[in-house]
């Protein structure tokens, strides 16, 4: 009963993890008409092409197996050489045909799937050979399904195989009057093609038994949307330890930017809720770099350093919004602000270089800045 309502409660797709989490498992979807399909068609298809051949393989030995002289019969070993060559025959003669064989039962399996290996799949479980849980399995719904399943294959086949015996009877019949050489071939033939006209029959069940196993592994892995939640919090992790991370995260990134404060030429103010600390140098740079920048405390501790390293201070309160609002730490500056910029640095570099004799005394720049900036 409680299986029952979990299952009700399962109405949430699978999510990708799910699916990938069910793959390694060895959990795919699998049809068994379809491989059983795959296989009597294929191994038919070949029959009818290899009847000549394989005939040829295993009637050889076993006509010479009627051929022998007295010496061959007090010879020993003259059984294992014959049971040799008859073997060597036999394996050649159906080697192609096991081979096909082979390859459409992996082809037909991973058809609907894919490729799957996953030893937790071949793992030993102990509820397999629970004879409760057996019972369970044997009177449950698949059960059901399987034996209608079994039901309407065998309706299906048998089916096929009367009307095909009826329509096949005066070749069958006249087999009798043939050669024993040629009657041998025909009658492999007249075998594979009945065997592909009776697996025909199977494609119906294959194609009824696809979408009900592909509709039933869906069913599967729905989940609940507590499990939807749960695997959300596992795979991006709980809220409260991503805010811790980005917490530590941004306190680095705040040390490392206080760090290139004292390496500033200028730090552009507004004057006490934004800090900008711009660095240039015409040999390496093209234009001024954002070294750091901030507001309320942060801008207060930028400015702080500043004064400790000697690092010029320079209130501009446009300048700095503009410069916080429209460059990221390490950028250059925008060509929006190349002229207000360029006029403070020449300021304060002239200040930085002292005054030769006869030069006009410095004024300070009032930069302006475009409305739309800041």
């Amino acid at each position: 009963m409680a299986e029952e309502q979990q299952q009700q409660d399962k109405t949430e797709q699978p999510t990708p993890k799910r699916r990938a989490d069910a793959r390694k498992k060895g959990d795919v979807p699998r049809s068994r008409e379809l491989t059983m399909t795959g296989v009597m068609l294929s191994g038919a298809g070949t029959l009818i092409f290899m009847a000549a051949p394989l005939t040829d393989n295993i009637g050889t030995p076993f006509a010479k197996s009627f051929e022998f002289d007295r010496v061959n019969v007090f010879d020993p070993g003259y059984m294992t050489e014959s049971l040799g060559l008859a073997l060597r025959y036999v394996i050649a003669g159906i080697a192609p045909l096991l081979m096909v064989l082979i390859v459409s039962v992996f082809a037909s399996a991973v058809l609907i799937g894919g490729w799957s290996f996953s030893m937790k799949a071949a793992a030993f479980k102990g509820q397999r050979i629970n004879p409760i849980s057996g019972f369970k399995r044997i009177f449950s719904a698949n059960s059901l399904i399987e034996l209608l399943k079994a039901l309407g294959k065998f309706g299906v086949v048998i089916t096929i195989a009367i009307l095909w015996l009826w329509w096949s009877l005066n070749d069958l019949l006249s087999l009798g009057m043939e050669p024993l050489k040629s009657s041998v071939p025909h009658a492999v033939r007249i075998c594979a093609i009945s065997l592909l006209i009776v697996s025909t029959g199977l494609l119906l069940i294959a194609a009824i038994d696809v979408p009900f196993q592909l509709w039933k592994y869906q069913k599967k892995l729905r989940m609940t949307r507590t499990e939807i939640k749960d695997e959300f919090k596992e795979t991006e992790g709980r809220p409260e330890v991503k805010s811790k991370i980005r917490a530590m995260q941004q306190q680095a990134a705040t040390r490392r930017m206080m760090e290139d404060v004292p390496t500033a030429d200028v730090v552009i103010t507004n004057p006490t809720h934004f800090a900008v600390a711009l660095k240039y140098d015409d040999s390496r740079m093209g234009a001024p770099k954002v070294v750091a920048k901030g507001k309320n405390l942060i801008a207060t501790r930028i400015r702080e350093i500043a004064e400790d390293n000697n690092v010029p201070l320079f209130s501009a309160p446009p300048l700095a919004r503009a410069l916080y609002r429209s460059t990221k730490i390490g950028q250059d500056i925008p060509a929006g602000l190349y002229t207000a910029v360029a006029q403070v640095l020449a300021y304060i570099f002239r200040l930085r270089d002292g005054f030769k004799p006869g030069q006009q005394a410095l004024q300070k720049p009032e930069p302006e800045i475009d409305e739309d900036l800041f």
